[in-house]
């Protein structure tokens, strides 16, 4: 049977579902890509304020839960030269070490991001033998990594299968005062994939 593995970059795919107008059950993500074969692993990565709140660490346990391994890096703020302040994380080197330290463990690789970046290790993948499958939306696939891949999955061609049906996504500025009084912005596709999902 075929050993499948699969990564998500919970950023990306929040950006997709806000383009698409509905969002995720990452359960039935779970479900979905594990169909054919036998999930060695899910990895579900995300970026976390200095200062999480309980409704964040909710969603981290949810997702444990329900099978996958979450990793995290913290929102680091930068100011620009015109003083604007964005928080942000990069979680690309966590999903690249986890998908080359363990392939050992799986013959199908499952890319949920449209992040050309990973062109590069998809090539390196394939060369050692392995399947990778990138799923995300067109709009927000680069060319390079989705003629990188083995194939495609357009994430409105399994809406059915994988939707959370009726949930109205959250808006995207959640500005929050933390207990020293400083402003921080959550990152709310952690909050968009908490209610509902993992707490039945």
């Amino acid at each position: 049977m075929e050993r499948i593995a699969l990564f998500i970059d919970g950023a990306n795919v929040y950006a997709a579902a806000r383009r698409l107008g509905w969002n995720f059950d990452h359960r039935k993500i779970l479900e979905h890509f594990s169909a054919t074969g036998r999930l060695y692993n899910a990895f579900y990565y995300a970026a976390v304020p200095a200062h999480p709140d309980d409704k964040q660490k909710r969603f981290a346990d949810a997702l444990t839960y329900m099978g996958y391994t979450v990793r995290t890096r913290p929102l680091r703020e930068n100011t620009d030269e015109h003083g604007d302040t964005s928080r942000r994380a990069n979680l690309d080197i966590e999903i690249v070490t986890d998908l080359l330290t363990t392939t050992d463990q799986y013959d199908t690789a499952i890319l949920l991001t449209g992040d050309g970046d990973f062109e590069r290790p998809v090539e390196v993948l394939r060369a050692r033998g392995k399947r990778v499958i990138v799923a995300s939306i067109p709009e927000m696939t680069s060319t390079e990594l989705r003629n990188a891949a083995d194939a495609y999955v357009d994430f409105k061609d399994i809406r059915e299968q994988v939707e959370r049906p009726g949930y109205r996504l959250p808006r995207e500025q959640r500005a929050e005062v933390t207990p020293n009084g400083r402003t921080e912005h959550r990152p709310f596709y952690l909050d968009a994939a908490l209610e509902g999902s993992g707490e039945r």
